[in-house]
């Protein structure tokens, strides 16, 4: 039987037979391909030879892929998509500014590093500033990202903050307990299964977990204490029991510069890179949607998880996350 790969060319191929004149191909028209399209810029707005990208991180930060399309595709995880739109920032010495719009409740512990510190590395290897652009949520391990902007400005109802770590973990021993079920787990040491969800965590487990929680904890709050000099005593006091903030407390403790909205933050990249006037780009796929300055953002499309809407999707292995998971 015919794979789905050969099918659609073969339809399109028929029906470039029976119609009158001739036309051409390009790309890939198979909707199942697992290849990505090239990225290719696009202008949002504004006029001149200089240029500001317009980025994006919603959803769930990753470095995994994520599913779509009921399974037949997968999209670049937000890791992918960064370094992707990075290396093209690079080959563009018309570049000359990064507006960063952030809609996110944060993601795994290390995707959300890797993010920071690629950004910060594109940011000094090129001498482009960058700006950060919060939306409705901007928290745990979207703040991190945030840090590596010159300038953070959150919308009027953005909520950030969330600076904390979570490794979440449930015990089914019970369950399996009453439907006759017996874990026979065999390990080579006693914390070996460590997190298992077929037993009970143990003190001493629970301890070592606290100790590697607490060494990202540190680091997610010594680099906002390096990032935010500005921080009031009240702010570096609160922050670290992992509550989020509204936009006038997060610029009021030293979080956040200041309260805007994108079109204005563009204009003071634009300021900020001694230009009067540049075209707003975004890089986007042939099979993606970027008309705008608010169109959504290619990356962490919804999914459905009927538990909490924002895990979707979560890493598959377990993982320590930068994430605000009410």
């Amino acid at each position: 039987m015919p794979s789905r790969s050969t099918i659609l060319p073969c339809i399109m191929s028929l029906l470039a037979t029976t119609v009158s004149g001739c036309f051409f191909i390009t790309g890939d028209i198979n909707p199942f391909s697992q290849r990505p399209q090239p990225l290719e810029e696009h202008v949002i707005s504004g006029s001149g030879d200089k240029k500001v990208l317009l980025m994006d991180i919603s959803g769930v930060i990753s470095s995994e892929e994520r599913g779509n399309a009921f399974g037949l595709r997968t999209d670049e995880s937000t890791v992918a998509r960064v370094e992707a739109e990075l290396e093209a920032a690079a080959q563009d010495d018309d570049l000359v500014a990064i507006v960063l719009r952030i809609n996110s409740p944060g993601g795994t512990v290390t995707a959300s590093d890797i993010i920071y510190e690629r950004l910060t590395r594109f940011k000094t290897e090129y001498d482009v500033p960058v700006l950060v652009q919060m939306m409705d949520v901007a928290a745990s391990g979207g703040y991190y990202a945030a840090l590596a902007g010159d300038v953070i400005v959150a919308s009027p109802t953005t909520v950030t903050g969330s600076i904390g770590v979570i490794f979440t973990s449930i015990s089914a021993a019970g369950l399996l307990d009453k439907i006759g079920v017996r874990n026979q787990t065999v390990a080579s040491g006693k914390m070996k299964d460590i997190g298992s969800p077929l037993r009970s965590m143990t003190p001493a487990e629970r301890q070592v977990l606290e100790s590697l929680i607490g060494d990202m904890q540190e680091r997610f709050v010594g680099l906002v204490r390096e990032r935010r000099p500005n921080l009031t005593e009240q702010m570096k006091t609160d922050m670290v029991d992992g509550r989020v903030f509204s936009a006038e407390q997060a610029v009021a403790g030293g979080l956040v510069d200041d309260i805007g909205y994108l079109d204005t933050t563009i204009e003071r990249a634009k300021q900020q890179a001694g230009v009067s006037e540049a075209r707003v780009i975004r890089y986007r796929r042939s099979d993606e949607y970027a008309e705008g300055l608010y169109s959504r953002a290619s990356l962490g499309a919804p999914q459905l998880n009927l538990f909490n809407l924002n895990l979707a999707p979560l890493p598959h292995t377990p993982s320590f996350l930068y994430l605000w998971s009410p």
